[in-house]
């Protein structure tokens, strides 16, 4: 951009700011940075205009500027859960709250405090997150990223020195306090590793050499996992139906909408607690960028938005971005393994954890060549240590804090050929595909993940016999560790060694539509199926989920359809209907009667429900608690009468077997359940799947993973309380973009769990509210806009 337009927009902004901060003095609160001088923000101020639901449109001069505005905005909303994070990621969660509690989840999949410090301790012991900031671009992050991260950290720690913390979470707490730019470069390598080193922490801090053998019994092998079983574990340990995280996403090229222009629709299922909740915002440096859209929480870019131009999402993907080494140990020595012959030591590294109240705790953990060695992935696939064998895991995001210059990128963008180059320049997206749409009608999808290199050839060449059933049925390869040829190798357009490079991705252009609702790239358009991608990406030609496939019937048909605006966008949002429904219930009702003989009121109410799962629908809470039942106790193969067919993926498999055994214990148990918690059968949904803000209760509309509902919520079950009482994930920011040839972009916003987890936060539940109704907000991304807001409040923040 030219010096002299940037200069403009700058005049622009700053003009539009002054007039502002004039016309309404009483909305206008300046800090002047008079208390609390600290070195680290000397010079850092930024502009925030916080319009309607307490979105804050952030402007600065500069990335450090930007990042001190947007790290006080954080803190003013989340300040609680912000801090608990910074206590993961420092491994302190034992000294303040002891060993033996959970932390949240959201850091990583950890199930104590011990186990949590143990590891991200060793990280810090270990310099691994200083020499990644030490790494020169484009292996390391940019000078844009490191100035975002200093400034995100001195305005956090201005907003702390400067306020009172009123959320009762942490309100007086000790362990509050002031980070810097590596406890935030900390934060965003823990998002980086959670598919590969956080999935596996207790398996990492667990994992101990095995005693030496009994006098007279030397060389025990100890147990081998089974192969089948471990298989069979490993599918369900990376199976999309049993993740807490997931989404939906469609773009539709120009071909398909009413004004030839783009239009994107994303729809991303986290969590509705803890740390892994996205914050919504603006961010803007006059001539240098202009974003809005959602960030998870500890981020200093919008990892989900739009501009004036590109509208873009993403979807948890079914790459694997881990892969275990089999190791042959030395015999008589578990600590050293062979590599062609010749022994390795490994090395320890013993890390100490402060711990409440008692003595510090001090374990050590064992790394090879290729990573740490792991004991196992969950609890459900054991990875035994034993006197010949062990096993490391290599996780290669764990060389990665590249993933918010791809997000910087995103929001710097002109149109989705952008949004390619910046994939194929930063490389950084660790478990997620990207959905994208722009103004000029072009649509977007590709894989781009930082994935262990891991092709088919190498995986037949070079797996152990446990690898060679883990990685068909789930894409977790387990290469023999003792062979130096059976090493990842490097392909030449990859930043970093042992990975895929761009050219090897999943990616499909100006199509109608691409979409992905968390299932492999093979449909990402019904009619041009993508294949020829190594099997660590996903699957081929294998069954869909009922979320793919009743979101692929749904947009595919808008797209037939055509003349699509975001209006249609948000009425498939808000469709709630529930394809399992669809498909299962005519069956079920008419099976009712010889399944529950006697009880004709279970039948009737099947049969009358609509297939929604709207706040009124009668009979869906009925049909959810049945379906959970069936589909966790009948095996898949069983629960169908046609089977599936990769010729027909969407519409197969089909017909309910009503004869599987198990179809009639589900159904009564259904029906017994809700009558033994006082829930009629026909009650309406929104009376019993609702969560509780302030004293007052909220309906929820939505529906599970197993009813394939596009807006997904997956609540907690809670009979004694009235039914679903609280929402564990499902739907939270959700956008629906398009462009109609002026200079603002169309957006549609929603963040259904509201800005703020502070109870005492006017946006604590405001959003939540319009979620319940299925009402939007209407993004405010042009100056025009947010100078017109009924609700513009201007705050001046300082350092």
């Amino acid at each position: 951009m030219h010096l002299r337009t940037r200069l403009k927009q700058w005049a622009l902004t700053a003009s539009a700011l002054a007039v502002v901060s004039a016309a309404l003095p009483g909305a206008a609160v300046a800090d002047t940075g008079g208390r609390g001088h600290h070195p680290s923000d000397r010079g850092l101020s930024a502009v925030i205009r916080y319009t309607e639901y307490g979105i804050p449109h952030i402007v600065a001069r500069d990335y450090a500027n930007l990042g001190f505005g947007t790290g006080w905005a954080q803190a003013a909303d989340q300040v609680c859960t912000l801090a608990d994070g910074f206590l993961t990621v420092n491994g302190e969660r034992s000294r303040y709250f002891g060993t033996d509690a959970a932390p949240d989840g959201s850091l990583s999949s950890a199930a104590t405090n011990l186990s949590s410090d143990l590891y991200f301790r060793g990280v810090k012991d270990a310099g691994t997150v200083e020499a990644l900031l030490a790494t020169p671009a484009p292996a390391g992050p940019s000078r844009d990223l490191k100035e975002l991260m200093r400034g995100w950290a001195a305005g956090y720690n201005a907003w702390l020195r400067k306020n009172r913390v009123s959320d009762p979470a942490c309100a007086g707490a000790d362990w509050v306090r002031p980070v810097t730019a590596l406890d935030v470069a900390r934060r965003g390598f823990a998002v980086s590793v959670l598919g590969g080193q956080g999935r596996a922490v207790d398996g990492i801090t667990a994992a101990a050499p095995p005693a030496a053998p009994a006098a007279g019994r030397a060389g025990a092998s100890g147990p081998v996992p089974d192969p089948e079983r471990a298989a069979e574990a490993a599918r369900e340990l990376f199976a999309a139906e049993n993740a807490t995280m997931g989404s939906n996403a469609v773009a539709f090229s120009g071909a398909a909408t009413a004004n030839g222009r783009g239009l994107l629709l994303g729809n991303p299922h986290y969590p509705w607690q803890g740390g892994r909740r996205f914050w919504q915002s603006q961010q803007t440096i006059p001539g240098e960028l202009n974003v809005s859209g959602a960030s998870l929480l500890g981020t200093t870019v919008v990892n989900i938005g739009f501009n004036d131009k590109v509208a873009w999402s993403h979807t948890v993907a079914t790459g694997v971005p881990l892969n275990l080494h089999q190791l042959t140990l030395v015999p008589g020595d578990p600590t050293a393994y062979l590599v062609d012959g010749r022994p390795e030591r490994m090395t320890p590294r013993r890390v100490t954890v402060p711990v409440r109240g008692a003595t510090p705790v001090t374990r050590t953990q064992w790394w090879t060549r290729y990573g740490p060695v792991v004991g196992g992935l969950g609890a459900q696939l054991p990875l035994p240590w034993t006197a010949g064998t062990a096993y490391a895991l290599n996780d290669p995001n764990a060389s990665n804090l590249r993933g918010s210059d791809t997000a910087l990128g995103f929001g710097r963008a002109r149109s989705t050929a952008d949004v390619a180059e910046t994939l194929r320049r930063t490389q950084g997206l660790p478990w997620v595909n990207t959905i994208a749409a722009d103004s000029a009608g072009h649509s977007f999808f590709s894989q781009s993940q930082v994935l262990p290199r891991i092709t088919d050839d190498l995986a037949a060449r070079c797996s152990t016999p446990l690898g060679r059933a883990t990685y068909p049925a789930s894409g977790v390869a387990v290469l023999d560790g003792a062979r130096s040829d059976c090493a990842l190798g490097s392909d030449p357009d990859a930043v970093q060694p042992g990975v895929f490079g761009p050219a090897r991705m999943p990616v499909l252009r100006d199509t109608p539509y691409v979409a992905n609702s968390n299932d492999s790239a093979w449909l990402t358009h019904a009619e041009r199926p993508l294949a020829g991608y190594e099997r660590i990406f996903g699957t081929i030609g294998t069954p869909r989920s009922l979320r793919t496939r009743g979101g692929i019937e749904d947009v595919a048909a808008m797209a037939a359809r055509g003349d699509l605006t975001v209006s249609d966008l948000q009425r498939q949002q808000f469709a709630n209907r529930a394809p399992a429904g669809d498909l299962a219930a005519a069956d079920a009702a008419r099976a009712c009667e010889t399944a529950l003989p006697g009880d004709p009121e279970a039948c009737r109410v099947i049969g009358a429900w609509d297939r929604t799962v709207n706040t009124d629908s009668r009979g869906a809470l009925l049909f959810d608690r049945f379906w959970r039942k069936f589909t966790a106790t009948v095996p898949a193969a069983r629960q169908w009468k046609v089977p599936f067919s990769p010729a027909d993926p969407v519409r197969t498999p089909n017909t309910l077997d009503t004869d599987a055994p198990g179809f009639a214990k589900a159904l009564a148990d259904a029906v017994a359940e809700l009558r033994a918690a006082g829930i009629a059968l026909d009650a309406p949904l929104g009376a019993h799947q609702f969560v509780v803000r302030n004293g007052t209760r909220i309906p929820v509309s939505g529906g599970t993973e197993s009813l394939g509902v596009w807006n997904k919520t997956e609540p907690v079950w809670n009979p004694s309380g009235g039914g679903y009482t609280e929402v564990a994930h499902g739907t939270s920011h959700v956008q629906a973009v398009g462009w109609d040839g002026g200079r603002c972009p169309v957006a549609r916003t929603l963040l259904s769990y509201a800005q703020s987890s502070d109870p005492t936060s006017p946006h604590y539940s405001d959003q939540t509210r319009l979620y319940a109704g299925g009402r939007w907000v209407t993004s405010r991304f042009c100056e025009k806009d947010i100078l017109r807001s009924p609700a513009l409040r201007v705050v001046v923040v300082r350092g």
